[in-house]
């Protein structure tokens, strides 16, 4: 069993910086805001939110824009002594309550509609603060029966792909400096350069093969067990002609509501928008406030400042079109001294050789 608490202080104020200026991430998360507020205002649904891990409590403000009466935004770093501040310059501090502390332990008397939280990481899953097991506490104990969670499913895919320039510049550099032959020096540098996850800007070209769902996370039914260790077979056929560099993963995250509207049983389901994607790399426009959004970190879509992570191989393969890739992928936390990280064990097999790559994500 891992723990769900962090041991970090403060993250560096670039990082909240990064976040809330994100256009795709904040707009998404902001029109959830206020398409929910839409949807439910009629039931009077919405009245108490709680921010899971709130940071500078940006979306919090955008809770409490959306007509929420009341918004707890918990954080255990110290920025929530600065997200006081900015309550107070935006006069929310009667509306917007922030408590500094976990989830787990902050005075929350009263049960909550709506549970928001950003903690999401480049790999889904497992980042610094490890914030789903903290939404997961926060819905056993505060959610109302048929309350809303926000982002309620999210999707962690997995890809081959090739990144030759990316690979060039770290390595192949050593095969010939300035005519010398320093190719003794490419195990170091693969080591120094690839032996952990990198964060990555890919492109729909530099993918071998379609994505495969690694890992599905519904957040009104998961529990934290299912999180602590987990395994998925693929088995990917390559596209291309080109050189196999590594892993790359991605995932997608939805916004509905639960199955059944608490004050009207017959109310229409909320309807998933993945099967209508954007053109021109801009959100659709929804015709119908109660369709559900999906906010997605893919190459094929507007960039984040998730990006996507790729696990390079120790030694690329040379892959011909119709060529199959096939393997698993094994999750496991670990709780270390430093902090939480997740071990990512990749056993894949291409023509009559099977390799084996390990990485640890910190």
């Amino acid at each position: 069993m891992y723990s769900i608490k962090n041991n970090h202080n403060i993250f560096p104020c670039g990082d909240h910086q990064r976040q809330v200026s994100d256009d795709d991430e904040e707009t998404e998360i902001e029109e959830t805001a206020y398409d929910f507020h839409d949807f439910n205002i009629h039931q009077a649904v919405i009245k108490v939110v709680v921010d899971v891990g709130s940071g500078t409590g940006i979306l919090s403000i955008f809770c409490a824009q959306a007509g929420a009466k009341r918004v707890y935004a918990v954080e255990d770093t110290e920025i929530a002594l600065q997200a006081q501040k900015v309550m107070e310059a935006n006069n929310l501090s009667e509306r917007v309550i922030v408590l500094h502390g976990y989830v787990e332990d902050v005075g929350i008397n009263k049960k909550v509609d709506v549970i928001v939280s950003d903690w999401m990481d480049q790999l889904l899953l497992y980042n610094y603060e490890n914030m789903l097991g903290s939404v997961l506490t926060a819905r056993d104990r505060l959610l109302k029966p048929n309350g809303l969670i926000m982002p309620s499913s999210a999707t962690l895919y997995i890809a081959p792909v090739t990144l030759p320039d990316r690979y060039s510049s770290k390595i192949d550099f050593w095969r010939n400096v300035y005519g010398i032959d320093m190719s003794a020096m490419v195990p170091w540098a693969i080591q120094d350069a690839y032996e952990d996850p990198c964060v990555e800007k890919i492109k729909s070209e530099n993918l071998l093969a379609l994505p495969q769902v690694v890992k599905r996370v519904d957040c009104y039914t998961i529990n934290i067990k299912e999180l602590e260790s987990f395994k998925s077979i693929f088995e990917f056929q390559c596209l291309t002609r080109a050189t196999f560099h590594g892993f790359a993963f991605w995932f997608d995250v939805e916004f509905s509501g639960p199955v059944t509207s608490p004050a009207d049983s017959n109310a229409p389901p909320l309807q998933s928008s993945s099967n209508h994607p954007t053109t021109s790399g801009q959100k659709r426009k929804r015709d119908d406030p109660i369709e559900a959004i999906v906010l997605s970190t893919a190459p094929d879509k507007p960039p984040t400042h998730w990006e996507q992570m790729v696990v390079y191989l120790n030694n690329p393969i040379d892959v011909e079109q119709g060529h199959k890739i096939e393997g698993s992928v094994t999750w496991t936390p670990n709780q270390e001294e430093d902090g939480p990280n997740v071990h990512i064990r990749l056993e894949y097999k291409s023509g009559h050789r099977s390799f084996v790559r390990e990485a640890v994500m910190r």
